[in-house]
């Protein structure tokens, strides 16, 4: 990982300065009263999410944004692949290609903002997966909810394919020890800090005090993360996505990461929604969707 019907009111359109948004690859919902999310057009980055101006995403101080490497922290959207790959970088490339602005953030009528982005099968793709695909990453902001929907399409009249796809989620924390994670009870998780044996959950919450790399097998649609922020609780629901993972580098792998700050693992916590412990078989002209809404409470 470390690598009652009421008339409907027209959609607002955000206007853009074109030109300063292609120089910074940039993409902001704003919706009022200091909650916006930012989202960098280098992998669909989500890079930014704020409630009342609080910021709920961990990012890196040594993160890079120069448009190669993934960016460390935020939300990385991770397509084809889940973890080390031979035809290309590990988790991927859905993460570190430019991805495209589909429809500009509008505002809808209920007041929140959406936006819409995409990525299709190209030259860059294709030297590492060869085979057509659409994705479609609809992205809206609520007063304390951030929504992701995604659709994966296979146009092609004979290939099938497979593939991974995860929402490589970084919560912001003030202390990860004193997090817990509820929904996991039960579950078997594969343990890749153990060679990938495969354990079952005891624990009625999951707790971090050491490297953790996990993904939990068929859990429950929603999970509950404690401490988060400023000592807040944050609601994880998903759909399709029948995996979780939990990561934190902790000491030893944090000084492995160049682009991760040795003293920075206490503040962070991944728990990201996926199916990665199984591959997805898409046929030909058929569709995959999946959606997660995280929720501050």
């Amino acid at each position: 990982m470390c690598d009652q019907a009421k008339p409907r009111k027209k959609k607002e359109k955000f206007q853009y300065n074109k030109s300063i948004m292609a120089a910074t690859s940039v993409v902001v919902l704003d919706r009022g009263n200091n909650t916006t999310c930012t989202i960098n057009l280098h992998g669909a980055t989500v890079v930014s999410w704020r409630v009342n101006n609080q910021e709920q995403l961990f990012v890196s101080k040594l993160a890079v944004f120069d448009g190669k490497k993934a960016i460390r922290g935020g939300i990385p959207f991770v397509f084809p692949q889940f973890g080390p790959w031979n035809f290309g970088p590990q988790h991927g490339f859905g993460r570190v290609v430019r991805w495209t602005l589909e429809r500009a953030p509008e505002r809808l009528p209920s007041g929140d903002v959406e936006a819409v982005f995409s990525l299709m099968d190209n030259e860059i793709t294709r030297s590492m997966w060869n085979y057509p695909f659409r994705i479609t990453y609809r992205l809206i902001l609520r007063e304390k909810e951030l929504h992701f929907h995604i659709g994966v399409y296979n146009p092609s009249k004979d290939l099938t394919f497979s593939f991974n796809l995860l929402l490589h989620t970084y919560l912001k924390v003030p202390d990860v020890r004193r997090c817990q994670i509820t929904g996991l009870h039960g579950c078997t998780f594969i343990d890749k800090t153990r060679d990938g044996a495969i354990y079952q959950e005891g624990r009625d919450v999951v707790t971090i005090n050491e490297w953790t790399d996990r993904i939990y097998q068929h859990t429950p649609q929603e999970h509950i993360i404690t401490n988060v922020v400023s000592g807040r609780k944050m609601r994880l629901q998903k759909y399709n996505f029948p995996d979780t993972v939990v990561w934190n580098p902790w000491m030893d792998k944090a000084r492995e990461c160049q682009d991760f700050g040795d003293d920075e693992y206490p503040n962070m916590i991944c728990v990201e929604a996926g199916h990665v412990s199984t591959p997805v078989i898409l046929l030909p002209g058929t569709a995959f969707e999946a959606s997660q809404i995280l929720q501050v409470m």
